[in-house]
């Protein structure tokens, strides 16, 4: 999935009190999140996205926008924004992919169960996809560690010959990878 281009898909979503439409020639242009998680009213899930909510102006200030998806509905999606405060503080866009169509596209269909994996995807402004990360259904993600993930990739998408180490943070040192590295890193 690693440097593929997302595919075309329209769907109906749920953001800010609104249904909307959203398709692949949307999310161009511009960083992008696609957080798929299992289903709404669950356990784990919520406070998955309650974690991005709370985090989402630091998204936003980086030019990225968060797109959460499930197989339920825009209508279930809306509901669960009414009946749960943590869902409430939503400003994200919440995608409803009942079909199964954007879920399958990104490969993190359950088989045989109609449910999305626990899965995280860092989309470029060209729609190629930079980071994947799929965990267990009872792991929950970070979103400080998202945004640590978002600031590498672009950093280097930035800096063409650097590349980020592990832990790197915003601010601290690179690598230019050469010959000249091999063996003393």
């Amino acid at each position: 999935m690693i440097n593929t281009e997302i595919k075309p898909f329209k769907a109906q979503a749920y953001k800010q009190g609104k249904f909307i439409e959203v398709t692949d020639a949307d999310v161009k242009g511009k960083w992008a999140v696609f957080f798929f998680y299992p289903a709404d009213f669950t356990f784990v899930c919520p406070t998955e996205l309650g974690d991005l909510a709370d985090n989402y102006e630091e998204f936003q200030k980086l030019g990225v926008e968060i797109y959460s998806v499930s197989t339920d509905t825009h209508f279930v999606h809306k509901a669960w924004c009414d009946a749960s405060e943590t869902i409430g503080k939503i400003q994200y866009t919440m995608i409803g992919d009942p079909t199964g169509t954007i879920t399958n596209n990104f490969g993190v269909m359950r088989p045989g169960q109609g449910l999305a994996e626990r899965a995280t995807f860092v989309v470029d402004p060209e729609g190629i996809i930079q980071a994947v990360e799929i965990t267990a259904e009872g792991i929950g993600r970070d979103a400080q560690d998202l945004l640590r993930k978002i600031k590498a990739a672009q950093y280097v998408a930035a800096h063409p010959g650097e590349v980020c180490p592990a832990k790197w943070q915003e601010g601290d040192a690179t690598l230019a990878p050469s010959l000249d590295l091999v063996g003393k890193i």
